[in-house]
């Protein structure tokens, strides 16, 4: 089976961007599941406070079993983040690599 890819895009409200920066580094430290390969967050090049968190999830199993996987904290993150984020803005993407069988 190949490797999943989930993404989030979002744009974060101006005057809340540092708080969203202090967030992000915190969850990022909490971000160490099991089949989790990579996590990374990028801003859109010339667009301020836009971001894109990508998720590399080793199968699709690791990738189904993330959401079990997170504890309260993260959990609190999330929310935390969800609430600095520009209404309507949030965008999820769920890519599945083409196996070569």
């Amino acid at each position: 089976m190949g490797k999943v890819i989930f993404s989030i895009q979002y744009e974060v409200e101006k005057q809340k961007r540092e708080e969203y920066l202090t967030l992000i580094k915190e969850l990022k430290n909490l971000l160490k599941v099991d089949g989790l390969e990579t996590y990374s967050i990028y801003e859109v090049k010339g667009k301020p406070n836009h971001f894109q968190e990508i998720y590399t999830f080793s199968s699709p199993e690791a990738y189904e079993a993330f959401d079990d996987d997170q504890n309260e904290r993260m959990n609190i993150l999330v929310n935390k983040i969800n609430d600095l984020t520009a209404e309507n803005s949030t965008k999820y993407t769920t890519l599945y690599e083409i196996s070569e069988n």
